[in-house]
């Protein structure tokens, strides 16, 4: 099958699981209420997810040791069991059963995919393919959080999960179908351990995953709390989140956008320094320009543009910073968005709650300049 096909199916297929991931952002006080949580408590548990994603690595190498396939068909048997689990059984259990089982099914998949096309596309050209795939992020947020919002409204809260069962059965056949069992690209090692080492001991590529780790603790700081601050601003609705989120989706869409036009061109490293400024201007901007409606859209228009550009130039990067140990690499670099998502998402609600948004938004800007710090370093090596 060509590429091309590949390219535009594991877009969709993301596209299904980042639309899993970030529901919970802007209904989280929906998903609070029909659960019967405090919202501290769903807040504290979407920290936990992404504290877990930590050990992303010692799942992730099994795409180095038994294969791509093995590890993307595994990642979306795991994500179908959690949404299988409060379609049948709807409780707060079975929603933190599939936070978890969904976050561990994507830290399977992804760099899963990530290192198959890294082992099939040059360094050079790898920006725009990588770039295509990361779509599935924005059309989360511009295609399936409103279909979501839509079947909440609808059904109530429990209602967007026998739907992305579906979507995962669906998934694993087409993964079943798409890839072959047999991958001259990839020739695995007899245990995991060889692989961490290549990363663990490598001063260049530990400073590339903290840039991932700031980013991300940037963007979760005002993730985690934008559905609730433009809910208790401007009493926005379910339906009005959604229309919301379809505007950060199309930021985001935008930002893809951008990298397949620019980055190869530019190079990586130049490409996130200029993301990495960028963000930090749209966080300080954000509570200026939040003091209407359309002002607040902009501004978060602005700040996921500017952080799905740092993204999206940042994976390709990660990429070529370790070849030997490509998927392990990247799972480690999920590790790093782990500990910078549960940085932020444990200190979102509580600086929200007591000193309101501005400061969130400070807070936000100095990691991204803690982020620019580690560049630097990824720099002086000229490995990418």
């Amino acid at each position: 099958m060509s590429l091309y096909i590949q390219l535009f199916l594991f877009m969709l297929l993301r596209t299904v699981f980042n639309t899993a991931y970030r529901m919970v952002y802007p209904f989280l006080n929906v998903f609070a209420r029909g659960l019967g949580m405090e919202l501290s408590a769903l807040s504290a548990l979407v920290g936990l997810r992404a504290f877990l994603g930590i050990g992303a690595p010692l799942v992730s190498s099994l795409a180095d040791q038994r294969g791509r396939k093995f590890g993307m068909l595994a990642g979306i048997a795991l994500f179908g069991t959690g949404m299988a689990a409060v379609a049948l059984f709807p409780s707060p259990l079975t929603f933190g059963i599939a936070l978890l089982s969904g976050l561990i099914g994507k830290y399977l998949f992804d760099p899963s995919m990530q290192a198959y096309l890294g082992d099939r596309i040059a360094y050079a050209q790898r920006g725009l393919a990588l770039a295509v795939t990361e779509v599935g992020w924005s059309l989360a947020f511009l295609l399936g959080i409103p279909l979501m919002s839509w079947l909440i409204a609808r059904f109530g809260w429990q209602a967007p999960f026998p739907t992305l069962l579906f979507a995962a059965v669906l998934m694993f056949l087409t993964i079943t179908l798409l890839i072959s069992d047999h991958d001259p690209h990839h020739h695995p090692a007899d245990h995991p351990w060889a692989y961490f080492g290549h990363v663990l001991r490598d001063p260049p590529t530990l400073a590339a995953i903290s840039i991932a780790l700031w980013a991300s603790a940037a963007n979760e700081l005002v993730n985690l709390i934008f559905g609730v601050w433009l809910e208790d601003t401007f009493q926005m609705q379910i339906l009005a989140l959604g229309a919301a989120s379809a505007v950060i989706g199309l930021s985001e869409l935008s930002g893809e956008g951008l990298v397949a036009l620019v980055t190869d061109r530019i190079g990586k490293p130049r490409a996130l320094q200029l993301g990495l400024i960028g963000n930090v201007l749209a966080s300080l901007a954000l509570p200026w320009l939040g003091r209407t409606p359309g002002g607040a859209l902009t501004g978060l228009f602005l700040f996921y543009i500017t952080f799905e550009y740092v993204m999206v130039s940042h994976v390709p990067l990660m990429t070529e910073m370790r070849p030997n140990a490509r998927a392990t690499t990247m799972a480690f670099n999920l590790s790093g968005h782990s500990i910078g998502r549960a940085l932020g998402a444990f200190l979102s609600a509580w600086m929200y709650m007591r000193w309101g948004f501005q400061r969130i938004t400070l807070i936000a800007a100095l990691f991204n300049l803690f982020a620019l710090l580690a560049l630097t370093q990824v720099q002086a090596s000229k490995r990418v």
